[in-house]
């Protein structure tokens, strides 16, 4: 049976200690087993307030982040590293065990060109290391591949199966996401279950960023994609009602979602819960 969870920015615009406290709350009215925590700053994490308000919720929680500037991997792959690492270290501290979203890139960085192979080869040498690290903690990550107009390091799919194979450690998966295939992959079904060997992790999203269902998305072969690709990984609702200044800039993301957060976050885990049913994850 799948785990269900939902991404903090449902609720909040950023990750305060009262906010996101405040999401962890909201996650487990609902009925989520889950929130994935934006952990975009972790020097300023309150590990301490929020492994107490997850252990009052009742729920667990992942961690997703992008490069800060700066430490974009193939150009600073020390100061992603040291970025990745101290987020591993408050991960820890609330009994997380998976990180993940976009390590080995900063979003919005593009040089004009299709990615070098020195540059793929400085982004597995150092999710190697990180994944070295993740594991002594006994702790994953996840590799999420994002859109062309994002990054331009990995796009598709397979371009994340092959640099997991080439990290060769098994402790990190592929970290896939529908807004992304629907931009980038010809369909649902085959993708996924060509990724089949390497999918962990998948944020499910629609084309807009609001209300799952409401889009062009084919849910339908998403959901027979993971039932074919025998997915036992969690489902993760991520919709967009708020989201930092940053994270704006990065996504594009300039007006409003298309229903409120709590219709976005109510209703869209009734609409994964029905595709995964119908599909047979249950």
């Amino acid at each position: 049976m799948p785990t269900y969870g939902a991404h903090a920015f449902l609720w909040i615009d950023e990750w305060t200690t009262e906010k996101g406290n405040h999401a962890i709350r909201q996650a487990a009215e609902l009925g989520f087993d889950f929130l994935e925590i934006p952990l975009l700053k972790p020097h300023e994490f309150d590990a301490a307030a929020h492994k107490k308000a997850l252990r009052e919720a009742g729920i667990g929680a992942t961690a997703s982040l992008v490069l800060p500037r700066g430490a974009h991997m193939p150009e600073h792959p020390e100061k992603a590293k040291c970025f990745l690492l101290d987020a591993l270290a408050q991960l820890e501290a609330i009994e997380g065990d998976t990180l993940c979203g976009c390590l080995a890139y900063e979003l919005g960085h593009l040089t004009g060109q299709p990615p070098t192979e020195q540059e793929r080869a400085v982004a597995v040498k150092t999710l190697r290391e990180v994944a070295d690290e993740a594991k002594r903690r006994g702790m994953r990550l996840g590799l999420e591949v994002c859109n062309r107009y994002e990054t331009y390091l990995y796009n598709s799919l397979a371009d994340g199966q092959a640099a997991i194979q080439a990290i060769g450690a098994d402790n990190v998966a592929l970290h896939a996401d529908t807004y992304h295939m629907n931009i980038e992959e010809e369909g649902f079904y085959k993708p996924l279950v060509e990724v089949a060997d390497v999918l962990g992790y998948i944020h499910m999203s629609e084309s807009h960023r609001g209300l799952v269902g409401s889009g062009t998305v084919n849910w339908d072969e998403v959901f027979a994609g993971l039932a074919a690709a025998r997915y036992t990984g969690p489902l993760v609702l991520e919709s967009f009602a708020a989201v930092n200044p940053d994270l704006a800039a990065a996504t594009c993301l300039w007006r409003p979602p298309n229903q409120p957060p709590g219709v976005l976050a109510e209703e869209g885990l009734k609409f994964l819960r029905a595709g995964a049913q119908q599909a047979g994850l249950s």
